[in-house]
């Protein structure tokens, strides 16, 4: 078995890109006023949170996310092979999950296709970070 070498600046790249889109992802202008109407959640009650738990916990467990891909993506990856492993987990196990999940919490099909599109959009770019980045 090889060894696993992982380019923890490529996690971590890719974590902080995610960060990004989901800045974007979430935003009023996009998609963040329909995710907060389908969650029952108004803006008020988003900023009433503990931002730096949330923030704080979702980026360590981003940073997870960017070293299991890297992982899965073994010593040799390239930038296409990254963008296309990283779509198949982000459709195929991450989508796929939430929308078992969704289902039985009867969620609406919109919220499942934000945030399960958003996965896809992560998962896809960091597996191309990750790829491409040796």
């Amino acid at each position: 078995m090889e060894s696993m070498q992982i380019n923890y600046i490529a996690v971590f790249v890719s974590a902080v890109l995610s960060f990004l889109v989901g800045w974007v992802w979430y935003a009023p202008f996009l998609f963040g006023k329909i995710w907060l109407k389908e969650l029952g959640l108004s803006q008020q009650e988003i900023e009433n949170q503990n931002m730096l738990k949330i923030f704080g916990g979702a980026f360590i467990l981003t940073f997870i996310i960017g070293f299991n891909l890297a992982a899965f993506l073994g010593p040799e990856p390239d930038f296409s092979l990254g963008l296309f492993y990283g779509a198949l987990a982000g459709i195929g196990w991450v989508s796929a999950s939430i929308g078992v999940v969704y289902l039985f919490s009867r969620k609406s099909l919109k919220l499942f296709l934000i945030d399960a599109g958003y996965q896809v959009v992560i998962y896809t770019l960091m597996g191309g970070i990750i790829g491409v980045w040796k």
